[in-house]
């Protein structure tokens, strides 16, 4: 092979590369950008003093933008809001908004997502505390607004939750809504 045949062969493969490379990059921010966010979830939720009051039971979630597990629970919660929000009022409240430090005390949250049903009187019928599965969420909203009994209320992965504040990480003091 010729020295201007292997640097042919080494060109088209660096091209090829770089194609296969900006491919992978546009997809890759193409599937980030559309798909389903926290923001936009919150964006579009039911304000929680309307929910407490128009009559519908109602399914809050305490959440943080960077809470792993809520950003990764976010599509099928898009999906249940999509098929339920005409008889079930979906309300997002952020832990890192210090105006929602009553309802974190009131509620017991110490870790995220943490989700509280509540029946159309605004009274709070059960919790479920991190990552759930979709057909669990599914059937306790279903239970929830035929006024049935809640089932399967479990806990599963969560993030930890930090105060107002306080930096991710934050080593030195303990705090009392951390797992650990």
């Amino acid at each position: 092979m010729t020295e201007a045949t292997s640097r042919r062969l080494r060109n088209g493969l660096i091209a090829i590369a770089a194609v296969i490379l900006a491919t992978g990059l546009f997809l890759g921010n193409y599937t980030r950008t559309h798909s389903t966010n926290l923001e936009a979830l919150a964006d579009q939720s039911v304000p929680l003093e309307m929910a407490r009051s128009n009559g519908k039971p109602s399914l809050v979630e305490f959440y943080a933008d960077w809470c792993t597990t809520c950003r990764l629970m976010a599509p099928m919660l898009a999906d249940l809001k999509q098929d339920l929000s005409g008889e079930i009022n979906f309300v997002m409240l952020n832990v890192d908004n210090p105006k929602w430090l009553p309802e974190l005390d009131h509620y017991q949250v110490n870790g995220i997502p943490h989700f509280i049903f509540m029946d159309p009187q605004g009274q709070a019928q059960g919790m479920a505390v991190g990552e759930q599965p979709e057909s669990v969420m599914r059937s306790n909203l279903i239970a929830l607004q035929q006024g049935e009994e809640l089932r399967a209320l479990d806990s599963g992965q969560t993030s930890a939750l930090s105060a107002p504040g306080q930096p991710q990480g934050f080593q030195d003091q303990p705090e009392p809504r951390s797992h650990g």
